[in-house]
């Protein structure tokens, strides 16, 4: 056996090592001499004997060599490890596939040949039991490199699947990353509103403080008011209730009076004889006296010549056949006085002043407003008195009527109905209702049995006020504001700009005269023969009643018609015609030539409702808007 070179580090082990370090190699071809050829064979044959005996030491060596080399490192003899058990295994193969390729690149013959110096066992015979028993290994080490491929395909197979589902994670923890970014904005802007909120909270519950403690003294305050309210009431409520009975003391003191008067006159009479002319007398101017001489008597302003109505009822008017020649005479004024300065002047109501009328005996005038009461006054010694108050209305005051021997009052009001007065005891004696809207108008017919009245709800009734009964309804096609009446004739001015007469004997209207303006007032003259009305034209028109037209139209410089119930007249003497103005100046024209006579400024400072004057001629009285009564003189 050729001796083992001393380069091998191979350690106790020297012997077995018979390969020289050369011969062994990575598979790469080697050059090798004859000489090296036996070495080769010698050592082939000793490795084959150590193989088949587990008892030799060189087997151990083989067995070990791999540790041995791990362990010792030696440079020289190690191959390059694949790692475990089946690196082994083709090292081992290796080695026997490296032998045979030097075989035949040398000419040898194989192993099979050659004889081993055993005379027991064949080489060729241990190298292909050995061979086989090597490729038997290789092909289980295929068949475990299949499995191993296929496990490799599974591991990928379930790597790629983790992978897919690593990256839906993620994709999907990006976008919680995100929608957390998202809320912790959303997180943050709240806690920015909350902040915001709970500043404003703050300040509303600060003015809520605020507010409440302000609420408590307002409610102490109301609290005290309604006390002294309370305590107002009780005091207005005794007042009045004094008022009452000084009242009630007075009436009764008058009554009395009254009673005792007629009494006396009673006893008077019955021992006197009185002979009644109820012939027609001829009045006899006083000598040196002229048209300014002084009406201050009653007597002086009085005529028992014709009178402006015809006070005998015809057959089937009325229930009562009584004869109105009892009435009296009217007193009719000879020549008119032109007012030109105040006499006195009174706030008459509480609030605007609608409506006045003077008495047929001129010592009476009546007053109206707003207020639901009827005011009378006397006329004494150039004063106005009140004398008492009509209560029991329930509108507004629009019309005032008296009767022709002034004993009753008939009052139109914006409660839809008209009320009859009894001046004597004050008492309402009738409410007329039937109309849906505001009563504009009411007037007397030619006695106090019958009465007219119009209203903005189109029509005209005529009432019968002994049976209490409306008799006749007109429909006039248009609101009234105003209507006037003689013998069989009532006339109605309306709102649509016309004049309408109806004869109360016929259905249907029998005259219309169109005006420029909406008809605010009528009035007829003593005499019967002329009608003048006034309209929102701001002019005064004079109707010929024979003739049935316009014949004089009166208007001046600052004239304006203030308000759809104002009022305009004629002197008792029908001299004269007289306005109220809404800058609360009275004109008074001329009837003979249609011009304005004076303007009076007086003291008004609202506009002027209506104007009366009185039968005799000696005053006039306007009332306005702004609750005056002024008396001219």
């Amino acid at each position: 056996m050729p001796p083992i070179p001393s380069s091998c580090s191979c350690g106790p082990f020297q012997q077995c090592c018979t390969m020289p370090c050369w011969a062994v190699g990575s598979g790469n071809t080697a050059t090798v001499s004859s000489s090296a050829t036996d070495s080769l064979w010698s050592w082939s044959s000793h490795l084959t004997v150590c193989l088949l005996d587990n008892t030799d030491p060189l087997a151990k060596v083989l067995v070990d060599l791999p540790k041995n080399d791990a362990k010792h490192g030696c440079g020289c003899c190690v191959r390059p490890a694949f790692g475990g058990q089946d690196n082994k295994l083709l090292e081992k193969s290796n080695l026997l596939v490296q032998a045979q390729a030097m075989d035949l690149r040398t000419g040898l013959s194989p192993w099979s040949a050659w004889e081993p110096p055993s005379p027991v066992l064949d080489p060729t015979v241990v190298l292909q039991t050995t061979k086989i028993k090597y490729q038997r290994q290789i092909a289980e080490l295929k068949d475990l490199s299949g499995v191993l491929a296929y496990h490799i395909i599974e591991l990928n197979t379930i790597l790629k699947a983790k992978e897919t589902e690593l990256e839906v994670q993620r994709t999907r923890l990006a976008s919680l990353q995100g929608q957390v970014s998202e809320l912790e904005g959303q997180h943050q802007q709240l806690r920015g509103q909350m902040k915001g909120l709970g500043w404003g909270n703050s300040a509303v519950k600060l003015e809520y403080d605020a507010l409440r403690d302000c609420y408590r003294c307002r409610e102490c305050e109301l609290r005290r008011e309604v006390e002294r309210s309370q305590e107002l009431t009780e005091s207005l409520v005794r007042k009045k209730a004094k008022a009452a009975e000084y009242k009630n003391y007075q009436n009764e003191r008058f009554k009395r009076a009254k009673h005792d008067e007629l009494s006396r006159q009673l006893k008077k009479v019955t021992n006197e004889t009185i002979s009644i002319d109820i012939g027609p007398e001829e009045v006899k101017p006083a000598k040196g006296k002229g048209p300014s001489q002084d009406f201050t008597k009653l007597e002086d302003c009085e005529k028992p010549g014709k009178r402006p109505f015809s006070y005998r009822l015809k057959r089937g008017n009325s229930v009562s056949s009584r004869l109105e020649s009892s009435y009296g005479y009217v007193p009719a004024c000879l020549v008119a006085c032109l007012p030109s300065f105040i006499s006195d002047i009174q706030e008459a109501h509480l609030s605007e002043v609608n409506a006045v009328k003077f008495c047929p005996s001129s010592t009476m005038l009546a007053t109206g407003g707003t207020d639901k009461l009827i005011k009378l006054w006397n006329v004494v010694g150039g004063r106005l008195e009140s004398v008492r108050t009509l209560e029991g209305a329930n509108g507004s005051i629009t019309s005032i009527e008296f009767d022709p021997m002034g004993c009753q009052i008939l009052a139109a009001s914006y409660n839809k109905a008209v009320q009859l007065w009894k001046i004597e005891d004050c008492k309402s004696r009738e409410t007329l209702t039937g109309h849906t809207d505001k009563v504009t108008a009411a007037k007397f017919r030619s006695t106090r049995y019958q009465a007219v009245r119009g209203s903005r709800d189109r029509t005209v009734k005529e009432w019968d006020l002994g049976k209490g009964a409306c008799c006749r309804t007109i429909d006039v096609c248009s609101y009234c504001n105003d209507v006037v009446c003689w013998e069989n004739i009532i006339v109605s001015g309306h709102h649509d700009k016309k004049i309408r007469f109806w004869d109360s004997r016929g259905p249907r209207c029998t005259e219309v005269i169109p005006v420029e303006g909406k008809v605010t007032s009528l009035h007829i003259s003593q005499d019967q023969m002329h009608l003048l009305s006034c309209s929102r034209d701001n002019t005064l028109k004079v109707i010929d009643l024979k003739m049935n037209n316009v014949r004089q139209v009166f208007s001046a410089d600052g004239f304006k018609c203030g308000s759809d119930w104002t009022k305009a007249i004629f002197s008792p003497d029908k001299s004269y015609i007289l306005a109220g103005s809404s800058d609360g100046t009275l004109y008074v024209w001329s009837m003979e030539n249609g011009k304005l006579v004076t303007s009076l400024p007086g003291l008004h400072g609202a506009s002027v409702n209506a104007v009366a004057w009185s039968p005799s001629g000696q005053h006039v009285v306007s009332v306005d808007q702004g609750k005056k009564v002024v008396l001219w003189k």
